[in-house]
């Protein structure tokens, strides 16, 4: 898949980036703290989340202002500031949209759901919470926040061991990367403050839109209680709890969490893992106890290709080594 970038400019002139992949009907991704929509669109595992959600739909993205390819903005980040970046881009949309919030853009998600009940045919909230001081004791938010304004590197590591603690080494050195490049330093730790500032307990009663809250129960950036508010405080919301620690959807089991959310969409779910027929020939190959020099003869291409190959069905498939790749082929086929 390709993705489309876009404009669109907000009340003052700020312009918010945004990117469109797939066709069908729309799914609006707010997305967590901070974002790139070209970075991210190059990290194998997190592209591999929206292109398995886009399967059938288009999935829209976009960067908060300040963030990636999207201006800074004035005054600063606030509820209403994200309210509008959301509205902004909906508007490009020319009918009503599924709507999925996570971590930080699920209480944004929550807001717009329940001020736009004619515009949100479905909410999808992931890793969210209803009240951001809740997350954890002011000590601990003073300390991440300090760190992040004193010493940018190792803040970005020691959220990223938080975030993301299932992931692999490579996964998490990359995302700590990735993070540092979305924003500065200041930016980070102002969003970051807004995350722990938002409170939406009051809006939760006037969503209309059918929801699904989906928590992983060891998440360790919000706690899994956050999920159990959600879901109380919206009516029929549809609570599913997933193992795992990863607060980042595209680390862990990000497949079962794509279905989750596609099965709740109305989208169908396919096989997993969503490889591509070339990916497919490779992994029956590891299935068959090849090596990357093997896969490299007997598919006509060199060995560092075989290489990616089989590197890319990793992380597509959210596994750790070459046994579960050939493990999970021998029982799907």
């Amino acid at each position: 898949m390709d993705q489309r970038l876009g404009q669109v400019e907000l009340a003052d002139g700020t312009a918010i980036s945004y990117a469109s992949v797939g066709a069908g009907r729309p799914l609006v991704y707010v997305m967590g703290w901070l974002s790139h929509l070209e970075l991210s669109w190059q990290l194998p595992a997190e592209r591999a989340l929206y292109e398995s959600l886009a399967q059938g739909a288009r999935l829209v993205r976009y960067d908060r202002a300040g963030c990636g390819l999207s201006a800074a903005a004035e005054p600063g980040p606030s509820l209403a500031s994200e309210l509008e970046q959301l509205d902004a881009v909906a508007v490009t949309l020319d009918r009503p949209f599924d709507l999925m919030g996570t971590s930080m853009g699920a209480p944004v998600a929550v807001a717009y759901a329940a001020a736009h009940p004619d515009k949100v045919r479905r909410l999808v909230l992931y890793g969210g919470w209803a009240r951001g001081e809740d997350l954890s004791p002011p000590p601990v938010r003073d300390h991440v926040l300090g760190l992040i304004e004193s010493h940018w590197g190792l803040g970005s590591e020691v959220l990223t061991d938080i975030f993301a603690p299932d992931a692999d080494r490579a996964t998490r050195t990359g995302a700590a990367r990735y993070q540092r490049a979305c924003s500065t330093a200041a930016t980070a730790r102002t969003l970051l403050a807004l995350s722990y500032d938002l409170d939406v307990t009051d809006l939760l009663g006037q969503v209309r839109a059918p929801t699904l809250v989906v928590h992983r129960t060891g998440d360790r950036a919000a706690p899994v209680a956050q999920a159990h508010v959600l879901a109380e405080g919206i009516d029929d919301a549809e609570l599913v709890l997933l193992p795992g620690r990863s607060h980042l959807p595209y680390a862990g089991d990000r497949d079962e969490l794509v279905r989750v959310v596609r099965r709740f969409l109305g989208l169908p779910l396919g096989r997993r893992g969503g490889l591509t027929p070339r990916q497919r020939e490779v992994a029956a190959l590891v299935s068959e106890g090849c090596t990357n020099r093997e896969i490299a003869t007997r598919l006509g291409i060199d060995a560092r290709s075989a290489e990616g190959h089989v590197e890319r069905i990793r992380l597509r498939l959210g596994f750790r080594s070459r046994a579960q790749i050939a493990a999970w082929f021998r029982e799907v086929g």
